[in-house]
């Protein structure tokens, strides 16, 4: 059997996210959790206009999620530590047959960060494909969602300081973190960026998620992060990746269009310079959720996203608390393909 994970712009049966349990990293004051429920809700009720949305919800929450979230979330009940469903949950595949399956990658807190709890979230992976009926596809590697993009054809994006952390997987070698990525999701052309954000290289960051910095639209486009501000350190990070993938090549052999999409023009919040990022949208069925930080620049990157996303609605969602918490509209959904029909 082999599988290969499809294009996140491909059709969905559904959406994932989990509902912030009380007492995580994010939810530390009753305010906090608050603000970060109100936030999840936003996105969860955004996308619910396009396709189904299921919410992961902690046993303690029960009473609290079915308050919040309107009827047309559903609801499943797991122990929780955090909520950040793009890395905790499995990653989606189709097997050969059109199938769908999960894979359930190893999850040790983003490297084993001494602020991360993952007891529970790592038995997401395996409740989740549970609750959707498909089988696992297990998996040793130290993965996460947000730690890989791809394009459905075979082309994927890491980042050095995530798949080769010393605190994920020690002393593996590019070569078997591809070979597994080719075993699991059905790659066969890796592009390795050097690292991720800077905000996103810090404490309470993941140490550099490809899925802030690049996105692939379509078999052949990347869009990439463009930080325009040379007092932000993720300016040079910018020129060096456009650079770099004005080099690299698809699956099939063809160089790529680079499309770069601006970064907000704040460039600080109350804890430094920020990782506010465009590229971490999410597309769901006949739409995009752009995140939103009330900036100059949300509309140019709305427009950007509405030419390489053609025919989609793009709805754009207040991010800014999301991000406080350490990630964006993507790193808190992930999505479940459709089967594909017998015969296609």
């Amino acid at each position: 059997m082999t599988w290969r994970m499809p294009a996140e712009h491909g059709p969905h049966r559904r959406t994932w996210m989990a509902f912030p349990p009380e007492g995580s990293e994010i939810t530390a004051t009753p305010e906090a959790t608050d603000e970060a429920r109100t936030a999840w809700t936003a996105v969860a009720h955004a996308v619910a206009e396009f396709e189904p949305v299921t919410m992961v919800v902690d046993p303690a929450d029960v009473g609290t999620a079915r308050r919040t979230l309107s009827s047309a979330i559903d609801i499943v009940v797991a122990p929780l530590d955090d909520a950040w469903m793009r890395d905790i949950g499995p990653t989606f595949v189709h097997a050969d047959d059109g199938s769908v399956a999960a894979v359930n990658w190893v999850f040790n807190g983003w490297g084993q960060q001494d602020w991360a709890a993952w007891d529970d979230d790592r038995e997401i992976g395996r409740a989740v494909a549970a609750a959707a009926g498909i089988p696992v596809v297990e998996s040793p590697l130290v993965n996460e969602g947000g730690g890989i993009q791809v394009d459905g054809a075979g082309t994927v994006i890491l980042t050095d300081t995530v798949q080769l952390d010393p605190f994920r997987n020690p002393g593996l070698s590019k070569a078997e973190v591809e070979a597994e990525l080719r075993r699991t999701i059905g790659i066969d052309t890796a592009i390795w960026l050097p690292r991720g954000l800077w905000r996103d290289s810090q404490r309470f960051g993941t140490r550099g998620h490809s899925d802030i910095v690049a996105a692939l639209p379509a078999p052949g486009v990347v869009l990439v992060h463009d930080q325009r501000d040379g007092e932000h350190p993720d300016h040079a990070l910018s020129l060096e990746l456009m650079k770099q993938f004005a080099n690299e090549t698809t699956s099939a052999g063809k160089p790529f269009t680079v499309v770069p999409l601006p970064a907000p023009r704040t460039l600080r919040d109350a804890e430094g310079f920020v990782d506010y990022s465009y590229i971490n949208h999410y597309v769901c069925n006949d739409a995009v959720i752009l995140c939103g930080f009330d900036d100059p620049n949300d509309a140019e990157a709305a427009a950007v996203l509405a030419e390489v996303y053609p025919g989609r609605t793009i709805v754009t969602v207040d991010a800014r608390p999301i991000f406080a918490r350490g990630g964006g509209i993507h790193c808190i959904t992930q999505n479940e393909p459709l089967p594909i029909p017998a015969g296609r």
